[in-house]
């Protein structure tokens, strides 16, 4: 990647597989690619890939004929331009992979204090989240409408046209819209093709649509925090004279390396109550998930821990992740 536009090719850098279409003027028909926390090729299948090529020169077509308009090509932005990306590759003689063009930019990000770890950390918010599963071969045709999307009327046959205005043609390019959407908006239009026919639906966004599975990013400024949790029901806090507003859970699974790394010392089945004297928060509603988007990569925090009915403190040091660059 050391002299590619990445502002022209401008994706979530931890997908494992993305095709651009374009023209000579270097202006994008689509994007094919995007996955999911559960597998880099969910979204990805030979027959929708031959579909959206086949709409791509029908698209250039329409574009030759005049037809269609195009945005106009993206800033150009390379990633020397990234100062720590500079000194630590390109400085080094080393190659710059893709993952580490998201990475840096992170981490430049958090150093200029202008990271929101809501957009930049949690990318590519996941569309089932939404009640939105695509029969794969046929690209963005419905299979079934679930939660958000069946109440708003979306229907298995639909076919996504648009997200929010902007067009869109394969997931790749639906997902990268989805990206895009603020992560405090409450709803999304998405427009559906209906048996030739354009209908607009207005979908309610559902509190944490953006969450995702971080665990395949190992991303520098996610704080490695060796535990796994849930979220309490409003019976349980309501049992440990908890508010029910809080964002209490208990854990449900310890790293191996939690001792090793003395991050903490945890047990399954123990409940933290606060972070650093913390108990609610307006996007948490786990102490796991606290910690992400509230520590610091590298730095510690105090927990108020419930263990066989006792109340007590424990530190626990977070890391930041390590990976090949």
């Amino acid at each position: 990647m050391d002299d590619v536009d990445v502002g022209l090719f401008d994706r979530d850098w931890n997908n494992a597989v993305y095709f651009f279409a374009l023209n000579a003027e270097e202006q994008i028909y689509f994007r094919y690619g995007g996955r999911d926390s559960a597998s880099p090729d969910t979204y990805l299948d030979l027959h929708s890939l031959e579909a959206a090529l086949g709409d791509g020169l029908g698209m250039h077509r329409r574009y030759l004929g005049g037809e269609l308009k195009l945005p106009p090509r993206p800033q150009a932005f390379f990633p020397r331009q990234i100062p720590l990306l500079a000194q630590r590759t390109f400085a080094q003689r080393q190659c710059v992979e893709c993952h580490l063009i998201g990475d840096f930019q992170n981490i430049q990000r958090e150093q200029a204090g202008t990271l929101d770890k809501l957009t930049h950390l949690y990318r590519s918010p996941d569309i089932k989240t939404i009640g939105i599963f695509l029969d794969v071969p046929k690209g963005l045709v419905v299979k079934e409408a679930r939660d958000a999307a069946q109440a708003a009327g979306m229907k298995a046959g639909d076919r996504i046209t648009a997200l929010d205005g902007a067009a869109v043609a394969t997931f790749g390019d639906l997902q990268y819209r989805y990206d895009k959407v603020d992560r405090k908006a409450d709803k999304i239009r998405i427009a559906v093709d209906r048996g030739g026919s354009a209908v607009e639906l207005t979908v309610g966004l559902p509190p944490r649509w953006w969450w995702t599975d971080l665990r395949f990013r190992q991303s520098s400024v996610d704080p490695r925090l060796d535990f796994e949790d849930r979220a309490l029901t409003g019976e349980e806090k309501r049992r440990l004279g908890l508010p029910p507003d809080g964002f209490a859970s208990q854990v449900k699974h310890v790293a191996e390396l939690a001792r090793a790394l003395k991050t903490h010392e945890l047990r399954v089945g123990d409940v933290i109550a606060a972070v650093n004297g913390v108990e609610r928060d307006e996007q948490a509603n786990t102490a796991e998930l606290y910690l992400k988007l509230n520590v610091k990569a590298g730095n510690s925090a105090m927990l108020d821990v419930i263990r066989d009915g006792q109340r007590m403190k424990m530190q626990l040091n977070t890391h930041i992740l390590s990976f090949r660059k």
